[in-house]
C-alpha cells in the first residue's frame, strides 16, 4: 500500500505527482492522506501488507501550511508507529534537509528543525534506517 502525503498547490507539483504516479505503476494500492497518518496507518498495518509512506517531509509541510502543532503531530505519529503490530511492514520515505546551509527565512528554518526532530524520533523507533545518496544506500541502523 502506497500512502501519498503530497498535495498539489501549483502546476509544477501537479506535474511531479503525475510523473511519480507513472513511475510507480499499478502494482501499488494508493491512499492519499496529506495529514492524518495516525488514523490511516493502524487501518492498514498488518503482517500481510507492506505500507510505504511517501513522504514525511511533505507531511511536515502540510502540517505547517495548516498551522498545526507540528511537534505534537510528530510525537503522535511516532507513538502510532510504536503501537503498530511488530509484524507490520512500514517504510517511511523522507528527504534530508539539514546538511546544508541554515536557511535565512524563519519558516524554512522551522521546517528544517521540525523535519530533523521527526527524523531522529522515527529513526530511534525504527528497526532499520537507510540513508540513500545518489542512489547508493547506506545502512545507518
Amino acid at each position: 500500500l502506497y500512502i501519498a502525503t503530497s498535495q498539489s498547490y501549483d502546476d509544477e507539483m501537479s506535474e511531479r505527482i503525475k510523473q511519480h504516479q507513472a513511475q510507480r505503476g499499478n502494482d501499488w494500492a494508493l491512499v492519499e492522506e496529506p495529514i492524518n497518518l495516525t488514523k490511516i496507518l493502524p487501518q492498514y498495518a498488518n503482517e500481510n501488507t507492506c505500507v510505504l509512506v511517501d513522504c514525511l517531509t511533505l507531511w511536515v509541510t502540510n502540517l505547517m501550511m495548516q498551522n498545526r502543532d507540528v511537534d505534537t503531530e510528530c510525537d503522535r505519529l511516532v507513538e502510532c508507529l510504536k503501537a503498530l503490530p511488530a509484524s507490520s511492514q512500514i517504510i517511511l520515505v523522507s528527504n534530508e534537509g539539514g546538511q546544508g546551509i541554515v536557511p535565512m527565512e524563519k519558516m524554512a528554518r522551522d521546517f528544517r528543525d521540525h523535519a530533523g526532530r521527526l527524523h531522529q524520533k522515527c529513526a530511534a523507533a525504527a528497526n532499520h534506517v537507510w540513508f540513500i545518496t545518489a542512489g547508493l544506500p547506506q545502512k545507518l541502523k
